[in-house]
């Protein structure tokens, strides 16, 4: 690793450190400032999240379309800060910060069965931290995307894997990992709104809008009888932590017609981001792919 790689790791170890120690209040003020810069200065992170806004809610003014932008924007920034709490804190303090929870029962009852759980966890208020609060005392695995960093890849696996969860790489043997998991009847965590390869994908409707989703989970849910939840741990106001909600996944997520099953997996998303739309990713290039090759951002 070159001296510069080796330098920018070092600053992102630091930035890391430093907000790990803030109060959860402190960071989301400080975001709040640098979320507004976001909404004033042109960048992509804004053009891509109003773009994403404007086509999801149409319904909405064009002033509360706006105002939702500058909200997301804020709630960006505010996951950003909150990462060195979710990966340096020792697991205790990282499952602290959920201080409410809502259908954990449930799953953790379906997990008792023995028959295997399929977790969807959004891109949605803070995933990491919801990560680690409802896989506590599970035996879990979740599929992540290696970084191409070295560095930051062992960084990843050692942060994600503290409380004891195993990562699965997003290729064939990551898939194996999880089918194998499955079997044994255990929990498999997916974030089923990243758009995925040309052949691990179909298009089904998000918000009204055509996106590429993929056929993972609904393959998944094939194997077996799992039972298939999904949720977020939703930011709470002025500082106070989070709450985590999981529910029961839409029926059709089982449907063996993989169109049908992926558009019943974005209603499930969908479902949990209006309980917190500002909340969302927006500024993931979500419907990048579209079915006519033409070009949406």
């Amino acid at each position: 690793m070159s001296f510069k790689d080796r330098f920018k790791h070092g600053l992102f170890l630091g930035f890391l450190k430093l907000t790990s120690v803030l109060p959860l209040r402190v960071l989301h003020t400080l975001a709040t400032g640098l979320g507004g810069l976001f909404a004033v200065i042109p960048n992509r992170s804004a053009a891509t999240t109003r773009r994403n806004i404007d086509v999801c809610f149409p319904h909405l003014s064009p002033a509360d379309r706006e105002a939702l932008a500058r909200r997301s924007l804020v709630g960006m920034v505010c996951t950003a800060l909150e990462m060195g709490k979710a990966w340096l804190l020792p697991v205790q303090q990282t499952l602290d910060l959920v201080t409410e929870a809502e259908g954990l029962e449930e799953l953790r009852a379906a997990a008792a069965k023995g028959d295997g759980v399929i977790l969807l966890a959004p891109h949605l208020g803070n995933w990491e931290v919801f990560g680690y609060y409802a896989c506590e005392g599970l035996a879990s695995n979740f599929m992540y995307q290696p970084p191409k960093s070295p560095p930051m890849d062992g960084l990843l696996r050692s942060v994600r894997a503290k409380s004891g969860v195993k990562l699965a790489p997003t290729n064939r043997k990551g898939v194996a990992i999880l089918l194998g998991a499955l079997q044994r009847g255990e929990l498999v965590g997916v974030l089923p709104d990243q758009v995925p390869a040309d052949e691990g994908g179909v298009f089904a409707p998000f918000f009204g809008q055509s996106a590429f989703t993929m056929t993972l989970t609904s393959r998944l849910a094939q194997r077996g009888k799992p039972a298939v939840f999904c949720g977020f741990a939703q930011r709470l106001p002025q500082g106070k932590g989070f709450k985590a909600v999981v529910k029961r996944a839409d029926s059709g997520v089982f449907d063996a017609d993989l169109e049908d099953s992926a558009s019943a997996i974005n209603r499930c998303v969908e479902s949990l981001v209006e309980q917190a739309p500002e909340q969302y990713q927006w500024e993931y290039k979500r419907f990048r792919r579209q079915a006519d090759n033409s070009e949406f951002y």
